[in-house]
């Protein structure tokens, strides 16, 4: 399990920017007034080999009557109550402020640790006014510049210490299975159907599933446990706090997982929130396998499930080697073909190449097709490469020139890497480093 950190904080002091910062990329709108952040943000990133969802909340205020301020509120407390570590942002050029106080006294009640973080901490005299925040008597301060990133990395040491440790895996021959995709696409009849019994709940009502489930399955040989998630929804679409609560389980369920059946409506095909889905699968480094459900609705001839999934690798690529599985649940059609893909895919997820056989397949490869010369005409040469000792397949090219490599052709090798030692449904990850 990765961990969740959540940002809080009055209005105006920088959590979006923080998140942009930490998180290394701007997903979060960033404006000068007051209340523009609605909603929750999630982001993943790593810090010293430990990855971590990060969640931006809209500014907590207290004592308003305005219904969206008291919407934010809610939000922001059920963020707290996800979270593994929560910073407590403020902000050095308007100073303490009675909110902060308020916001205090709230944290001191709650179960994680909290870190108070000073932002626009980017001058000598800034750093004397960060403590001023001593008095609200949370500990240290971390002060920052969310803009430059100055201290983000103490922070993020800081953070990643106080980061529940990685559980152990207990079996690992087991492949844990999660169940995602927008509501109501039919997860938790899928399940109910393998299971052969009414675990789950289903009702024609999208969002019955709130919380996710562990159920252990065993027949045909094969062992999991399925993890049926509450259907993740656009974030326009998150109006009940109990819909976010879904949403934050459903990303720490994709963390804990080995392979993620994304389950997609066949009517309506695969939606921009799929792929938000299937960005935080490869993000995460998990297996993936796409299930098409209610195929049965669809009106077909022998060419139409070749269109459907030529018109899904399209819009899910690069990322293509993907294998699609068209179902019904409700006729209780290729419902064990899903589960033995998933299987074969978790059994790619954890295949270990041997550094000679790597070599002995790569190299010839590499020697018909070379990378394409460098800037200022060098020539880029591949010495060997090994698969790194992780538990997912991640590989390292040593090379003399690391920085000259294209992404048109680490994608020629991811290709080949596929192609010769199967890795269907598992993002790889290739590093290049100097020889």
């Amino acid at each position: 399990m990765g961990g969740i950190v959540a940002i809080v904080g009055r209005p105006n002091v920088g959590k979006s920017t923080l998140f942009n910062r930490l998180v290394q990329a701007r997903k979060a709108i960033v404006e000068e007034t007051a209340g523009v952040t609605r909603d929750r943000h999630y982001g993943t990133t790593d810090w010293n080999g430990r990855e971590f969802t990060i969640i931006d909340t809209g500014g907590y205020v207290i004592g308003s009557d305005d219904t969206f301020e008291v919407e934010i509120r809610k939000q922001v407390l059920l963020a707290i109550e996800e979270a593994d570590v929560v910073l407590f942002l403020v902000d050095v050029v308007s100073g303490m402020h009675v909110s902060d106080q308020e916001i205090a006294n709230l944290l001191r009640q709650i179960k994680p640790p909290v870190l108070v973080v000073a932002n626009k901490v980017d001058n000598t005299a800034r750093h004397a006014d960060a403590l001023e925040f001593h008095a609200l008597g949370m500990g240290a301060i971390y002060p920052v510049s969310a803009i430059s990133g100055s201290g983000t990395g103490d922070l993020l040491d800081e953070i990643v210490r106080l980061l529940p440790e990685k559980e152990t895996e207990t079996d690992l021959d087991i492949a844990r299975l999660t169940v995602v995709g927008r509501p109501n696409v039919g997860k938790s009849s899928f399940i109910n159907t393998l299971l052969g019994e009414e675990r789950n709940i289903v009702t024609a009502v999208a969002g019955t599933t709130r919380d996710a489930i562990h159920s252990k399955y065993s027949a045909f040989g094969m062992d999991f446990i399925l993890v049926d998630t509450a259907g993740i929804r656009k974030k326009s679409k998150v109006t009940e706090n109990i819909e976010f609560y879904s949403v934050m389980r459903a990303i720490r369920a994709i963390e804990e997982s080995d392979v993620v059946l994304l389950m997609v409506d066949a009517q309506d095909g695969l939606e921009a929130q799929d792929i938000n889905i299937l960005r935080l699968v490869v993000k995460a480094k998990k297996g993936l396998v796409i299930l098409v459900n209610k195929w049965d609705l669809i009106q077909k001839d022998s060419n139409t499930h070749l269109q459907y999934e030529k018109k899904i690798k399209e819009k899910i690529a690069p990322f293509t080697d993907v294998p699609v599985i068209f179902v019904s649940v409700h006729n209780k059609q290729r419902i064990f073909k899903a589960v033995e893909t998933a299987n074969e895919v978790f059994h790619n997820r954890n295949r270990k190449i041997p550094t000679s056989v790597l070599n002995d397949v790569m190299l010839p490869l590499i020697a018909a097709t070379p990378p394409p010369v460098g800037s200022r005409g060098r020539e880029v040469k591949i010495k060997y490469m090994m698969q790194l000792k992780v538990t997912t397949p991640q590989f390292v090219f040593f090379c003399n020139f690391p920085n000259e490599v294209k992404e048109n052709y680490k994608r020629f090798l991811e290709n080949k890497l596929r192609e010769q030692f199967t890795f269907t449904g598992v993002p790889l990850a290739l590093y290049f480093r100097q020889k």
